[in-house]
């Protein structure tokens, strides 16, 4: 059976792992069938590639995907694709999905981001709030 797995690649302290086809019966970092993708789990933000063709061929053929690995491949967009063309769509409702998709998702990360900016307003503010009575009561003594 063909799995779509990690395998560790790096220095010590700084993985970085290719996502591999391989035997289910080959050890994680030996021989494999082919290279689909690469994962970096250090950059910020961390950076996934993937090879969309050579993944939806193997998942055609009946791979199946390591519980990380399907993550990875849900992130890109590359699970709902599959599902897609499992349903008998055309490739034009197909990638109009597809954008559809993408574009929620770049509104998501960009309230993600002002939330994150709010939350860090939020700390500034207290803190400043916290030392105005300590200076204050230094500046009486």
């Amino acid at each position: 059976m063909v799995k779509l797995r990690l395998k560790r690649m790096g220095r010590k302290g700084f993985p970085v792992y290719k996502i591999v086809a391989a035997d289910s019966r080959s050890p994680r970092d030996g021989k494999f069938i082919d290279a689909v993708g690469l994962y970096d789990p250090k950059t910020h933000p961390m950076t996934i590639d993937i090879k969309e063709d050579r993944v939806l061929y193997w998942l055609k053929n009946g791979a199946q995907p390591t519980p990380t690995v399907r993550h990875l491949l849900r992130r890109k967009g590359v699970t709902l694709k599959f599902h897609l063309m499992k349903k008998g769509l055309s490739a034009e409702e197909i990638q109009k999905r597809i954008e559809e998709w993408n574009s929620l998702q770049a509104n998501r990360a960009e309230r993600e981001l002002e939330k994150k900016r709010r939350a860090a307003e939020r700390r500034k503010a207290k803190k400043a709030s916290e030392a105005a009575p300590k200076a204050e009561e230094a500046a009486a003594e």
